[in-house]
């Protein structure tokens, strides 16, 4: 019995539909759930974006493959180092947890660049707040496991070597 291999273009492709489906449930749980998200969440989702632009870009093009997939498993590590800064965040007792911030619109007026970077990228006291659990994982929870699949697949083209389905 033999797989079936598809080419690494094919499997990109597929890695950027994730990345798609991911910032799609995302737009869904803000928009129609009406879940705001914290400095955490949208770093996470700037680094599906990244994730799924080098996807795309892999699979636009035919050559690089191995570069394209150390690339894209670096972007994905990224963004679950980010969630998984998060998910510390929200098991912390409630008395480490860091003070909420303003908002993140007043921050980008008011502060110098480094700040609302570094704000972005370390969390504040609302990023501690769970308000949606699915199979008792929260979102940042489920957004580390869907990295490390991403990266993993990202690995996985650094090998694949199908010729073409």
């Amino acid at each position: 019995m033999s797989f079936v291999k598809f080419s690494p273009r094919i499997c990109f492709f597929l890695g950027f539909a994730a990345c798609a489906s991911l910032l799609g449930i995302g737009a869904y749980l803000q928009f129609v759930e009406e879940l705001e998200p914290c400095p955490l969440c949208i770093s996470q989702r700037l680094a599906i974006l990244a994730t799924g632009v080098i996807f795309l870009m892999a699979g636009l093009h035919s050559r690089g493959r191995k570069v394209y997939a150390v690339c894209s498993a670096v972007a994905a590590l990224i963004g679950a180092s980010v969630s998984a800064r998060h998910v510390w965040l929200q098991h912390l007792p409630p008395e480490e947890v860091p003070e909420c911030s303003p908002g993140l619109e007043y921050v980008f007026q008011h502060f110098p660049l480094a700040d609302t970077i570094k704000l972005m990228l370390t969390g504040t006291g609302e990023c501690a707040k769970i308000d949606w659990t699915l199979l008792g994982l929260s979102i940042p929870a489920w957004t580390l496991f869907a990295f490390i699949l991403l990266a993993g697949w990202a690995c996985l083209q650094f090998f694949n070597d199908a010729d073409a389905v």
